[in-house]
């Protein structure tokens, strides 16, 4: 909507967007505005009062990828219910088309129904669009870590078969956080590799990059890392 784009605009930040445009680099550099993200989060807040809120969201595909953050940050505002923002971010997502955007959209409202938003993970898990996996696999990282942990989830992530830098960047992150707080569950899948050789050691030197994992456990996951080229690529 022209007035959204409009404010949009008056929230640039240009040093931001030059900086912005080369962490997502597959993004065309004048669909990028360059609104900061706290900048972001409060317009939504404001927009999300409005009676053309809804509108906004029916107008995919949007052209700015601030429009696409937008989105993200409003579908949490306007539906509350989770079983409809599942549906919701079923519609959106196919059109999430970076990592941060994708990364952006971390719903609270989650909480109030793990069970039910785990089963829609699994389905995105399946999906074909890289940014819906991706998301699937971050909201496990940031969901079901702690109390709503199962140790199947670990397999989910592992079955997952892509060579998309940003997927597979995202299961590494998954794994690496998973060997922080489900070290004993997590530890099997690097004694015995499950990941593709990329993923392993990515996870691992994620993983001790970490000061909750202490020095014996450390040195212990550098001895688990995968040589050759195959796991040096990239």
């Amino acid at each position: 909507m022209e007035q959204i784009v409009q404010e949009l605009l008056e929230l640039q930040d240009i040093e931001y967007r030059d900086f912005h445009t080369k962490l997502i680099p597959n993004i065309e550099p004048e669909r990028i505005i360059g609104v900061r993200t706290p900048a972001l989060r409060k317009y939504a807040k404001e927009v999300a009062k409005r009676p053309e809120a809804g509108e906004f969201l029916k107008e995919l595909p949007h052209y700015y990828y601030e429009e696409n953050n937008l989105h993200g940050a409003l579908l949490p505002l306007l539906y509350k219910d989770v079983a409809k923002l599942l549906d919701q971010l079923d519609v959106f997502l196919p059109y999430v088309d970076n990592w941060a955007t994708c990364d952006l959209i971390s719903p609270k409202v989650f909480k109030k129904d793990l069970p039910l938003v785990y089963e829609r993970v699994k389905k995105w898990l399946k999906s074909e669009d890289t940014y819906v996996v991706r998301f699937g696999i971050v909201t496990l990282l940031g969901y079901f870590l702690d109390e709503a942990f199962l140790p199947e989830m670990l397999q989910l992530v592992a079955d997952v078969q892509s060579e998309e830098y940003y997927i597979k960047m995202a299961a590494a992150w998954y794994f690496s956080v998973a060997l922080v707080k489900q070290y004993d569950a997590a530890l099997p899948y690097f004694t015995k590799p499950h990941l593709e050789p990329w993923t392993h050691n990515k996870a691992i030197q994620k993983a001790i990059e970490s000061y909750r994992i202490d020095a014996e456990r450390k040195a212990y996951l550098r001895s688990l890392k995968i040589k050759g080229k195959a796991a040096s690529d990239q």
